[in-house]
């Protein structure tokens, strides 16, 4: 049976849930004079833990779970995001995944969030994704409501929400747009709830076969918030590379969920070693001067489910962890 859903109708009920429940979310609710809905996140409000969560679950395209727990497996830092999806593929790169660049101007960012999947562009006198990750994933949505994510400390100009509208061919005012800035509790939240779309979006630069991942699951401890960006931005990926856990279930042969394994974890990186915020100052803040395979969990399982053998690599790094963190 095709499973095919839609990603922004699925993701409806958890948007109109922020906006009914905003004043006990501590999240401000808007319209442009277009009509497009504002939610801000952390930019003039305080937010929080659980407008984060919420906010995480709409990015996995209403195809992932997220909750918060005390856990005892770092040290010092027992608050938890955990997240699981039973179609990892779909909802981390299909959704969650921040792929869509998006600027004017000196305003710049990247959206996540279920609007990626209608995005499109004009080639050639032809319509296709604005992603050309889409193609590989066989996967477009349609509908007359959308839902982007932005992480950011500032609401886009309306030139920026008069392009993703258009793109994802809706009116503006059936375009909800998320604003969750790094350095907010609900930022923090969002972002360490990628702990299992980075690994997803790993194998898929190592060439493992998306559609061999059948099932997934992460965790990675929430990080305490910094008004620095460049601090903030560190912390989050920080609360991955160093003590995120992930486990993946697989289809095929032994040999390829071990060579995974083995390849996932961030130690495996030739930057890993010390916190992401010196590691982008050693780069003079160009992302793209980082090594890729730096992005994924500190700590894997990968089971094959077709022999029942599980393999594990990597391992939590809790000095690291303190650093990054202020400790």
């Amino acid at each position: 049976m095709d499973f095919n859903p839609s990603v922004n109708s699925l993701t409806q009920p958890l948007v109109k849930y922020l906006i009914d429940n905003a004043v006990s979310l501590r999240i401000g609710v808007e319209q442009l004079k277009n009509g497009c809905t504002i939610i801000d996140a952390g930019i003039k409000v305080p937010g929080g833990i659980e407008a984060g969560r919420i906010v995480a679950e709409i990015c996995m395209g209403g195809l992932g779970k997220v909750s918060i727990s005390q856990r005892a497996y770092t040290e010092n830092w027992p608050l938890s995001v955990n997240v699981y999806s039973s179609s990892p593929v779909l909802s981390c790169l299909g959704s969650q995944y921040a792929g869509w660049s998006l600027s004017h101007e000196k305003y710049y960012a990247l959206g996540s969030g279920p609007a990626r999947a209608m995005a499109t562009k004009l080639k050639e006198g032809k319509k296709e994704p604005v992603e050309e990750l889409y193609k590989e994933l066989s996967y477009q949505d349609a509908g007359d409501t959308a839902t982007l994510v932005i992480e950011n400390d500032a609401v886009p100009p309306v030139e920026i929400v008069e392009k993703v509208a258009a793109a994802c061919n809706i009116k503006p005012s059936k375009l909800t747009i998320i604003v969750t800035p790094t350095s907010s509790l609900a930022g923090c939240v969002q972002v360490v709830s990628r702990v299992l779309e980075v690994a997803m979006h790993k194998a898929h630069a190592l060439h493992f076969p998306l559609e061999n991942i059948i099932d997934g699951s992460g965790s990675a401890p929430i990080c305490p918030p910094h008004p620095k960006f460049v601090k903030a931005m560190g912390r989050t990926n920080d609360a991955i590379l160093f003590a995120g856990q992930v486990h993946l279930f697989v289809k095929g042969a032994d040999e390829d969920a071990h060579n995974l394994a083995n390849n996932l974890p961030s130690s495996t990186s030739k930057d890993y070693g010390k916190p992401f915020a010196d590691i982008f100052k050693q780069y003079e803040y160009d992302f793209f001067k980082i090594d890729a395979m730096l992005f994924s969990p500190a700590s894997v399982i990968v089971t094959a489910v077709e022999s029942g053998n599980s393999f594990r690599a990597g391992k939590l790094d809790n000095a690291l962890l303190d650093l990054s963190f202020g400790a």
